[in-house]
């Protein structure tokens, strides 16, 4: 069947994936806002934000950047989070692959979608994908911030399709570096999956990606050959 839509997850696929210190970095941004007790607050928010996470795991529950903090216990102010956007300015540049291969599926009339598990509001995403000249490539977004699942829930990957205009799973490509909530989940939702390994990700061997790939460039020989006529 032709492929109508690709659609990507961000962090590990979109943006490379690397390891974050995310104690220490919720220790940079706080010092400067919370001179006293820097190391207190950062650690309740992160332990909140580990909270969170644990969760979406075991329940596929989503959650929010302020649900966040209301479990911290603290309100943060237009500063304080303009830090912390700020400091993951560094840790959020999408992968040099990433608009040549949107343009090409562009080109083919093939839709671009993004879902992806997050707690940020879709905001803090569309500042990053403007500044890397992405954002004008998508033709449709769902951040699990914005409803009640995350993957590997169907709904989520069916959101991800109402967004991009294409309501047959069959005709949609889903590219991810987890095995469980990318390959899984998409597979699970009707459509074909395509990993993006790197070693920090723990395996998931019930499920076989239709494709493995180490660079976003890899991807358009396998829709070539998806989309190719039966012989």
């Amino acid at each position: 069947m032709t492929v109508r839509a690709v659609i990507f997850d961000w962090g590990g696929t979109l943006t490379p994936w690397h390891t974050v210190d995310h104690d220490t970095l919720w220790r940079e941004v706080c010092t400067p806002h919370f001179p006293e007790n820097a190391d207190q607050v950062a650690a309740a928010i992160r332990a909140a934000e580990q909270a969170f996470w644990q969760a979406s795991e075991e329940s596929q529950r989503s959650g929010t950047l302020t649900e966040i903090f209301d479990q911290a216990g603290m309100t943060p102010t237009e500063a304080f989070l303009a830090s912390y956007f700020e400091a993951w300015d560094a840790h959020t540049f999408t992968d040099p692959d990433a608009v040549p291969l949107l343009k090409q599926l562009r080109k083919r009339g093939i839709k671009v979608g993004v879902l992806s598990n997050t707690m940020w509001p879709r905001g803090a995403h569309e500042r990053v994908f403007r500044r890397d000249a992405v954002l004008d490539l998508i033709d449709g977004a769902v951040y699990s911030s914005e409803i009640p699942w995350t993957k590997p829930h169907p709904e989520a990957f069916r959101a991800a399709m109402a967004a991009v205009g294409v309501d047959d799973p069959a005709a949609c490509v889903f590219v991810g570096d987890r095995p469980y909530d990318d390959v899984h989940g998409a597979k699970r939702a009707g459509m074909r999956a395509v990993l993006i390994p790197h070693s920090a990700v723990p395996p998931f061997d019930e499920v076989t990606p239709d494709a493995v790939i180490t660079r976003l460039a890899d991807l358009l020989a396998h829709l070539d050959a998806w989309s190719a006529p039966e012989p």
